[in-house]
């Protein structure tokens, strides 16, 4: 029996610091978008805040009490579809984190993942509000396995790697990415699926970033070998794609990349 997904990814841009509005726009490209046939949507890095870390504290809910969590849960029974939900901000034990939350069809939180790694670069100061998570996470949805990132994420190839050893069918990273770093999201995206030999969800904000700058808005659905399956530039909307799990599987028995990787590197260093 082959295995497939039918997988859909929403680009949007966040008005900054406006929770009820981004939940109704959201609600509102969500009903516009989603295809019957969808098994699982895909939602950007905390859009219902947009990226500014001043306003992060001001949003943050309790996982167990949750307006998020409910919108997203009502979602999912409505169009009968599991949901990886970007991320949001969230309180915990008196913490915050940015947290990805992920609901079944059924609209159960079944699983989160809170980011490894906080960007505290360029005049951005995620670190000094957010809490940094200490594990990856790997969710199996109706038998597809699937690595969870945040954005800066993407710059650690360690996390995609240790996925891959895992036997992820699918990895994912969801962002809000500025226009002036183009370059390095759509190496880095390309490159994680390529040495994974993995499909890769990277999925971006468009719109209005903090201090006047815009997210890049450029969000691909890419194959186990590098090339695009589907994509959007700026604005408003999605990508989708039926994704074909025995061809990446057949692809891996080829071409055994993954199989020559060291479990170690000891480097020897010579001197003259």
């Amino acid at each position: 029996m082959t295995k497939t997904l039918n997988v859909m990814a929403i680009q949007m841009s966040s008005v900054i610091g406006e929770k009820e509005k981004n939940i109704d726009k959201i609600s509102n490209l969500i009903e516009k978008n989603i295809r019957n046939n969808t098994d699982i949507m895909f939602l950007p890095e905390v859009w219902t805040v947009g990226w500014d870390c001043e306003y992060f504290k001001d949003s943050a809910e309790d996982l167990k009490n949750s307006s998020v969590i409910d919108f997203l849960s009502s979602i999912a029974r409505k169009n009968n579809v599991n949901i990886v939900g970007g991320s949001f901000i969230t309180k915990q034990d008196g913490k915050l984190f940015n947290t990805c939350p992920v609901i079944n069809r059924d609209g159960n939180l079944i699983a989160t993942y809170n980011k490894c790694h906080l960007f505290s670069y360029y005049g951005d100061t995620e670190g000094t509000y957010i809490t940094r998570g200490e594990n990856p996470v790997i969710v199996n949805i109706e038998g597809v396995k699937i690595g969870l990132s945040i954005c800066y994420d993407i710059r650690f190839p360690e996390i995609y790697r240790a996925y891959a050893k895992n036997n992820v069918d699918l990895m994912v990273n969801m962002a809000a990415w500025p226009m002036t770093r183009e370059i390095h999201w759509v190496s880095l995206t390309h490159a994680r699926a390529i040495e994974n030999q993995s499909y890769f969800i990277a999925l971006t904000q468009s719109g209005q970033l903090s201090n006047g700058e815009l997210n890049l808005g450029k969000s691909f659905i890419i194959d186990y070998k590098g090339e695009d399956i589907d994509a959007i530039s700026q604005g408003e909307g999605a990508i989708f794609a039926n994704l074909n799990f025995d061809e990446e599987y057949s692809f891996r028995k080829k071409c055994t990349v993954l199989k020559d990787v060291h479990d170690n590197y000891k480097i020897k260093e010579i001197q003259q």
